[in-house]
């Protein structure tokens, strides 16, 4: 399997449950780049939050969001994936301010299936009764938005391929 190489900074985003950190060190390691988990970038606040039930406000999430774009930002023109929700326009805006040239890889899927993958999950903060506020809070990739859109049905392996063939698509540094 050949790697390929991009200045990229791609930002794997989507709800809960699809697949953000099976895919995010896939893809990293197919694009030769490191990948940096969004989850690690929440306050001890945050994962309190969560692992209650209750949904992140947007103040909650603006600190979480700028240390993702902070962590962008240090890795332009050098690329980098890192995993991040983003699921609001303004959540994506905050990070492209933060790092213009980030790219996004919107995982996709019906609600039935990431629900069951999330059922199977082990030591995850985020319970599955959390996931009809993300798909009501989730807003997809808007034309205007570099990124692409990879459904989750298959193999981490097959969501990968798709997501670097569908990266090939973007203008830009990929090779």
């Amino acid at each position: 399997m050949q790697q390929l190489h991009t200045p990229h900074v791609v930002v794997v985003m989507g709800v809960a449950g699809t697949g953000k950190t099976t895919i995010g060190p896939l893809l990293a390691a197919r694009l030769g780049v490191p990948y940096a988990e969004g989850d690690d970038f929440h306050p001890p606040a945050n994962i309190a939050k969560m692992t209650a039930g209750t949904p992140l406000t947007d103040e909650d999430r603006w600190p979480w969001l700028d240390a993702i774009g902070g962590w962008a930002h240090g890795r332009a023109g050098l690329g980098g994936v890192v995993s991040s929700s983003a699921l609001k326009r303004s959540y994506r805006d905050r990070l492209r301010a933060a790092a213009p040239g980030v790219v996004f890889v919107h995982l996709t899927g019906s609600r039935e299936l990431i629900e069951d993958r999330m059922s199977h999950r082990q030591g995850h903060f985020m319970p599955t009764a959390l996931l009809d506020s993300q798909f009501a809070t989730l807003q997809p990739l808007q034309p205007d938005e570099a990124g692409v859109a990879v459904d989750v049905a298959g193999t981490p392996e097959e969501i990968t391929e798709r997501a670097v063939d569908a990266l090939k698509g973007l203008p830009g540094p990929v090779q």
